[in-house]
């Protein structure tokens, strides 16, 4: 099991607004079987099998080109793990025992 953090970006297309070619990728992700993912601000979150999710980038990072951008530039980040299931969730919730919330609910927000 693998995860993969993807960012999607246009370059050159007219306008500083990118949420439309963000969401032309996003609809790459719901048309995928075997994959749990998790749009942030930043970049998406994918869970799967690598070969999976790296095929699933590609498709992603060429919808952009099929929405009219001329240039597109994306970042990946992989990180898998052999020895056990590694899930976003699992990440999660090992950083929130390691601190111990007690204060602040554990937003984070400020």
């Amino acid at each position: 099991m693998a995860m993969l953090e993807i960012s999607v970006v246009p370059v050159g297309t007219g306008t500083p607004s990118v949420s439309g070619y963000v969401a032309g990728a996003v609809r790459e992700l719901e048309k995928a079987a075997g994959v749990r993912w998790r749009l942030t601000p930043m970049g998406t979150v994918v869970e799967g099998e690598l070969e999976n999710l790296l095929r699933l980038a590609l498709k992603m990072h060429r919808s952009v080109f099929a929405s009219g951008a001329e240039r597109v530039v994306t970042t990946i980040k992989i990180d898998e793990r052999v020895d056990r299931r590694l899930t976003m969730a699992g990440k999660l919730s090992s950083v929130e025992e390691k601190l111990a919330r007690k204060n602040n609910g554990g937003t984070g927000d400020r």
